[in-house]
């Protein structure tokens, strides 16, 4: 019996998501006195090192020009039949929650989106918890189908690093076969990807206008993190549609989350609301987001982030 894992990647390098994953996979594995196996949907670098966190084989798929969901099922189908497979899991992000769907059909799974910590494994059926209602409360399912498809939510769980190395394997995929055919592909480089970052600095209209910028992009460099905004923002061109965190936009749970001129309104919160610790620096005593922050601070953001950008600088030349 075994555990699959999809691995995603990027330029070749392990998306933080997927090492998480498969350090998810490893705990159900062992659970279920079972084998993690990893599958990439194409070659990746260092691929034994996923040994580090509890992969026993990695299978590497060649064949696919690009990803496509169809050819994709198709491939991971197959492998996890060969495998003697009896859960799939994948990381809660676009490639995972499109695959989730297909999934369950093809191998006829129960599936969970979203699971936000470690499944109890019982003979009774097996205990997942997710969030539901925005994220409002958490919702219990217990899975006796032999056959399970998990997407898991980033931070999840803190994977534990150890001295492993996996077996490789390859597998071709052409065969198989698929009919989506990429016209365009357009790829962001150089920033970090916001559902991979850990510390996010994210504004809004209190911005005034894209020109002031400036000293949000000078802290998220300062800290290390990415750069976000919410709608409003994106649909008036100020910032880059990517950038829109959100319920209709990107999902995030980094460890720090600066909400910088945002009011807060429902449909931002439910993209953010399960960040580790949440910064609120709003003018507006009255703006529903102080009610979901960890820390506030109540002030004109334009006196506020040039001193915090200041005392950043010093306290990280102090520590360097």
């Amino acid at each position: 019996m075994s555990v699959l894992v999809l691995v995603e990647h990027q330029n070749g390098e392990v998306k933080k998501a997927s090492l998480e994953a498969v350090y998810f996979a490893s705990l159900i594995a062992k659970d279920t006195s079972s084998a993690c196996i990893a599958l990439s949907l194409s070659q990746i670098n260092s691929a034994e090192k996923l040994g580090n966190y509890g992969a026993t084989k990695v299978i590497q798929a060649s064949g696919m020009e690009h990803f496509d969901s169809q050819h994709a099922c198709k491939l991971i189908s197959s492998v996890f039949e060969s495998q003697g497979a009896h859960t799939i899991i994948l990381s809660h992000s676009a490639k995972g929650r499109t695959l989730l769907g297909r999934l369950a059909v093809s191998l006829d799974a129960a599936i969970v989106s979203g699971v936000n910590s470690r499944v109890e494994v019982n003979e009774g059926g097996w205990k997942v918890t997710k969030g539901v209602f925005s994220g409002k409360a958490l919702a219990h399912y217990r899975v006796t189908h032999p056959k399970k498809a998990f997407t898991i939510m980033g931070n999840s769980v803190k994977a534990e690093i150890g001295e492993g190395l996996a077996e490789l394997e390859s597998f071709d995929a052409a065969a198989l076969g698929g009919r989506e055919k990429l016209l365009e592909l357009r790829t962001v480089d150089g920033e970090i990807p916001l559902p991979e970052a850990e510390l996010v600095v994210s504004a809004g209209r209190g911005m005034k206008g894209p020109e002031n910028w400036g000293i949000i992009e000078e802290m998220a460099k300062i800290l290390g993190a990415a750069t976000a905004c919410s709608r409003p923002v994106a649909d008036t061109g100020w910032r880059p549609h990517h950038e829109h965190v959100g319920q209709t936009g990107v999902a995030i749970r980094p460890n720090l989350y600066f909400a910088i001129g945002i009011s807060g309104a429902i449909q931002h919160l439910a993209g953010v609301n399960n960040s580790k610790v949440i910064v609120v620096i709003n003018k507006d005593a009255e703006a529903p987001f102080f009610k979901a922050a960890d820390y506030g601070i109540c002030a004109d953001l334009f006196d506020v982030v040039p001193r915090l950008n200041e005392s950043l600088r010093k306290f990280k030349a102090q520590n360097t």
